[in-house]
C-alpha cells in the first residue's frame, strides 16, 4: 500500500493507493463510525458506482476511464471517496493520473494546498472530482481524432482495414459510454444532496460539474451514432463491391456459355457445317467471337455493363 497523506489546517486528505485488504479493514477500526457494508464496498474491486448517505460521512464509488494502450481500449478505473467533517479518505490503484498529479502538485505547491484543504471537504471533494470528470474530455477528443480519421478514409482505403478499424474504435466508444453515463446519475445526487458536509451553495459548484460529465455522456453518445453509421457506410461499399464484382463474373459466365455450347458441338463425332472446310477453325473460331461481341454490345445496350 501507499498511504500518503496530507494535512493542513484541520482537514487531512488520505490517499490510498492499492490497500491490502487488513488496510482497508483498518480504516474501519480508525474511523468505528464507518459502516461495516461501506467497508467492504472499499474492499470489492468491482463496486458500481453509488452513493451513500450517512450521518457522519458521505460514501462515494465513481469509475473513471483509462487508456490502455496495450489493447487499444478504454478500461474502468474504480475510485472510493470517503468524505467525513475534516478529513477526506480516497483509496484507488494509482493509475488516474488526475487525482496522483492533483496530490503531488498539493504537495509541492502550499498555494494549492491551501485552496485544496484550506477550506472545508466539500471544497477538497468538489476539486478532485471536478479534476477527473475534467480528464473524461481529452479522452473523447482522442475518440472524435480517431473518427475524423475513418471519416477522411472510408471511401479511398481497403474494406478489410477500415472495418478493422471501425471495430475497435466502437468497442472503445460502447466502454466508455458505459463508464460516463453510469456516473451521470452520481454525480447528479451529489448536486441535490442536502447534508451538513455539503453548505447549501455546494450545488453549484457541482452543478458545474454535472454539465461536464452531461457534455461528456452526450459527445459519446454522438460519437456512438456517428460509429454506427460509419459501419453502415462501410458494409455498403463492402456490398457495392462484391456485386460489382459479381456482376463483372456473371458477365463472362454468360458470355462462354454460348461459346462453350458451340465448341462442345463441335467436339462431337457427328457430321456438322463446315467440318471439312479447310477453314473450318478460322470460321468457327469467327461465328464465337462475334457471338461475343454481340452479346457484348446487348449488355452495353441494355446497360447492364
Amino acid at each position: 500500500m501507499a498511504l500518503k497523506t496530507l494535512v493542513y489546517k484541520s482537514i487531512k486528505w488520505l490517499d490510498i493507493r492499492n490497500p491490502t485488504p487488513e488496510e482497508i479493514k483498518a480504516i474501519g477500526n480508525l474511523y468505528p463510525f464507518v459502516h461495516p457494508l461501506n467497508i467492504e464496498d472499499m474492499l470489492s474491486p468491482n463496486e458500481r458506482p453509488k452513493l451513500d448517505i450517512e450521518d457522519d460521512y458521505i460514501f462515494i464509488v465513481l469509475h473513471f476511464p483509462l487508456w490502455d494502450a496495450k489493447e487499444r481500449l478504454t478500461r474502468s478505473r474504480e475510485v472510493n471517496i470517503l468524505v467525513m467533517k475534516s478529513a477526506i479518505i480516497t483509496i484507488h490503484d494509482g493509475s488516474l493520473k488526475p487525482l496522483t498529479a492533483l496530490y503531488d502538485r498539493c504537495n509541492a505547491d502550499p498555494a494549492t494546498l491551501d485552496k485544496l484543504l484550506g477550506k472545508s471537504t466539500e471544497t477538497t471533494l468538489y476539486t478532485i472530482v471536478d479534476n477527473l470528470v475534467d480528464y473524461i474530455l481529452p479522452i473523447l477528443r482522442k475518440v472524435d481524432i480517431n473518427l475524423q480519421g475513418v471519416e477522411e478514409t472510408i471511401f479511398h482505403r481497403n474494406s478489410r482495414n477500415i472495418i478493422r478499424d471501425i471495430a475497435m474504435i466502437r468497442r472503445d466508444i460502447i466502454a466508455l459510454r458505459r463508464i460516463i453515463r453510469q456516473q451521470v446519475p452520481v454525480i447528479n445526487q451529489i448536486a441535490d444532496l442536502d447534508h451538513p458536509l455539503l453548505p447549501e451553495d455546494s450545488d453549484q459548484y457541482f452543478g458545474d460539474i454535472v454539465d461536464h460529465i452531461e457534455k461528456a455522456r452526450d459527445m459519446i453518445d454522438e460519437d456512438a451514432e456517428i460509429i454506427v453509421s460509419f459501419a453502415d457506410t462501410v458494409n455498403t461499399l463492402a456490398n457495392h463491391r462484391v456485386n460489382e464484382v459479381i456482376r463483372v463474373l456473371t458477365v463472362i459466365s454468360v458470355i462462354m456459355l454460348p461459346l462453350t455450347l458451340i465448341s462442345s458441338i463441335y467436339g462431337m463425332n457427328i457430321g456438322l457445317p463446315f467440318e471439312n472446310h479447310p477453314s473450318a477453325f478460322i470460321i468457327v473460331s469467327a461465328f464465337m467471337f462475334a457471338t461475343a461481341v454481340f452479346m457484348l454490345a446487348f449488355f452495353r445496350y441494355r446497360r447492364w455493363i
